[in-house]
């Protein structure tokens, strides 16, 4: 294994790499990493500087130096941010979104469907940063968003409902929607921030392709509406023991000659730079979290992202973009080109299934995930390099870990040959599932993919010519990479039994389900 050395963190590092002015910049941007000690977002006389915060143009990386300033080269479209250190928390605004960075354009970005970033005029002589203190545990959670995708504001009352409520007041570091933050409609981010700044704790947001402005002539530009709205596309911040790296791996192709413009998976070049110049200040032994819209395997030039990562033996990504909950621990091979293994969670989706099936009771759409996984989120938690997370179903206990399948009346000759099917949502390919009919003897399950039973039985029902329900229509069904198989013992007397299922994820976490069948 390639290792980077360790940092001497006892010398103040003033420069973490050889500063690189972007094509056409012609100014250096200064200014100073303040303690706010009163918390007023402006430095007074006697706050001072912090010495050692790292500060990034989106390509360099340096540190403040003993008084906590620092010069970073700037162009005309160029977002400034402070890294948040550990201990460390940037302000947050009304709906408790960081406020971590300075834009400057000073011409503004080009005339936009959604609007971009008015002209911010010159280049201010001093571009601060506060930052507050906040002691930081070891142990802690991060609320983890796959794509939220609301089309309107019904759709952001769904969200409201169905998952903020929840998790108004839970207790947690940071939260971060990992793209998709809306369906195309980049007007909605206003109301939807406002529903989600609810919950409590600074949200962060990772770009999306639904969150490109599709009238973009240059993937520069591509990002205006949500760079006014969240800040920088990519940057990175510490919490407690674990650095965390939000990226942006949507690269938006214009169209040319009338052909509608596209979008592919991939990391820029500027900021495929930051990742390393970024990475080259955190300690080897520091877990890294990469978090990116869509999934890893998807970039065009996942080789050098990986060549990177492949220099960690702490580092874990995680995206979204499926709209299906996916475990993987990637080893050499077709979707992953590093040396070492890299475990990948592409987290299920708030939105589900695009907010699709029949409502419920409330109004809201059962929205149920193609591979069977209901909508909701993740809950990580991190300790020191350790890390594991439990995926969590909308408005379900805490305890809903699996569905199992198996018919509701069995015939008594048939028992040896009827499935079993557990579609445990946070397993994976080396996950421990096995099952017992209660009073009798455990059986191990074997991993399989195929579609999930609950969810083909749904589209049957949805593909009834008599079928006038309202709501659209789910998709298609996918196979589930989280599916286990067996069959039931043969020697079941008649009457009804208990199948209990014993599921174990990749972290060791052990879960149960149960099923009520009868024997006929």
């Amino acid at each position: 294994m390639r290792g980077i050395p360790r940092l001497n963190r006892s010398i103040p590092l003033i420069i973490t790499c050889i500063l690189t002015l972007p094509a056409g910049a012609q100014q250096i941007a200064t200014g100073v990493v303040y303690n706010d000690a009163n918390k007023n977002g402006q430095r007074d006389a006697d706050e001072k500087g912090i010495p050692g915060v790292g500060v990034s143009n989106g390509r360099d990386v340096v540190e403040t130096d003993a008084s906590g300033q620092y010069k970073l080269p700037v162009d005309d479209n160029t977002v400034i941010f402070v890294i948040k250190p550990r201990d460390w928390m940037t302000s947050v605004n009304e709906l408790n979104m960081p406020r971590f960075y300075y834009v400057h354009a000073p011409n503004g970005s080009p005339e936009l469907e959604f609007g971009g970033i008015a002209p911010t005029g010159p280049l201010p002589k001093s571009v601060d940063f506060a930052l507050q203190q906040r002691p930081e545990p070891d142990k802690f959670d991060v609320v983890v968003f796959g794509d939220t995708q609301p089309r309107d504001q019904v759709e952001i009352d769904y969200i409201a409902h169905d998952v903020v409520e929840e998790l108004i007041d839970a207790p947690g570091s940071f939260g971060v929607t990992m793209g998709d933050v809306v369906f195309d409609n980049l007007s909605l981010y206003d109301s939807l921030n406002r529903a989600v700044g609810h919950i409590g704790m600074p949200w962060y947001s990772v770009p999306g392709n639904h969150d490109e402005n599709y009238d973009a002539t240059d993937d520069r530009y591509a990002l205006e509406t949500f760079k006014r709205t969240y800040g920088p596309p990519y940057y990175s911040l510490d919490c407690g023991n674990v650095h965390f790296m939000v990226l942006d791996d949507v690269i938006w192709v214009p169209g040319t000659e009338g052909k509608e413009g596209r979008y592919k998976a991939g990391i820029a070049q500027d900021e495929m730079e930051f990742i390393r110049n970024d990475l080259a200040r955190v300690p080897e032994a520091q877990l890294v979290v990469m978090m990116f819209h869509i999934p890893i395997w998807e970039m065009e030039n996942l080789k050098d992202l990986a060549k990177i990562i492949d220099q960690r033996p702490h580092a874990l990504s995680i995206s979204a973009h499926t709209h299906t909950h996916i475990n993987y621990n990637l080893t050499y091979g077709e979707r992953w080109p590093g040396e070492m293994p890299h475990r990948h969670l592409v987290a299920g989706t708030v939105c589900g299934s695009w907010w699709a099936g029949a409502p419920d009771e409330y109004g809201i759409p059962h929205t149920q995930m193609r591979d069977g996984t209901p909508n909701g989120y993740i809950i990580a938690s991190f300790d020191g390099n350790k890390y594991s997370w439990r995926y969590k179903a909308a408005r379900r206990p805490a305890s809903f870990q699996m569905s199992i399948f198996v018919p509701e009346a069995v015939p008594a000759a048939d028992t040896a040959e009827t499935d079993v099917i557990v579609n445990f949502f946070n397993g994976d390919q080396n996950s421990k599932v096995r099952m017992r009919v209660r009073g009798g003897e455990w059986r191990e399950l074997t991993w399989t993919v195929r579609p999930d039973p609950f969810y083909v039985a749904l589209k049957e029902v949805e593909g009834a010519e008599d079928y006038k329900a309202p709501g659209r229509k789910s998709p298609k069904p996918v196979g589930s990479t989280h599916i286990w198989v067996g069959k039931l013992p043969g020697d079941l007397a008649t009457g009804s039994h208990v199948i209990e299922v014993e599921a174990t994820d990749p972290f060791g976490q052990t879960f149960t389900g149960h099923r009520i069948f009868r024997v006929e």
